[in-house]
């Protein structure tokens, strides 16, 4: 259906339950979806939805993503208190990426930080871009980035 309605112009409107219908999920029935801070563009993690996830998503305006580590649903914020509220999504031409523009409390990162992108490439080495806003201690209770009510590093809480 995406391809039929790649050309057409601004405006023209389609059913959401047709174009969902259409996404195009793997193999594991997973859509890949980016976060980004609706207010200052700034990506802020990546993660996965499944159709549950993003019916939830859309239905309460807190943002549910499907923990591949837990096998279940995981609302953003769920043990860190740092949860997303949904600003707009948007779907990508080829129907197989979700961008979800977001309202951000706190950090996104597990680690602390405002988003799970701080290793940044230079040359043959990684460096590390910017310092934690809080202690993943402080911010899971005591459990850490590692603890039980965290995800891992595939699945940032």
């Amino acid at each position: 259906m995406l391809k039929d309605i790649e050309n057409l112009p601004r405006g023209s409107r389609f059913s959401r339950s047709e174009i969902l219908a259409g996404l195009r999920l793997n193999a594991d029935g997973l859509i890949p979806a980016i976060a980004q801070q609706h207010d200052t563009g700034e990506v802020l993690m990546m993660a996965w939805m499944n159709e549950e996830a993003l019916n939830e998503t859309l239905a309460t305006g807190r943002v549910c993503y499907f923990s591949r580590s837990r096998n279940r649903l995981w609302r953003k914020g769920e043990s860190s208190g740092q949860v997303q509220q949904l600003k707009g999504l948007y779907i990508d031409c080829d129907g197989d990426t979700l961008l979800l523009r977001v309202d951000q409390t706190g950090p996104a990162c597990h680690t602390g930080r405002s988003n799970c992108f701080f290793l940044r490439v230079d040359g043959d080495e990684v460096v590390i871009t910017t310092n934690p806003l809080i202690d993943p201690e402080t911010l899971y209770g005591g459990h850490g980035a590692s603890g039980a009510n965290a995800g891992s590093p595939k699945d940032p809480q």
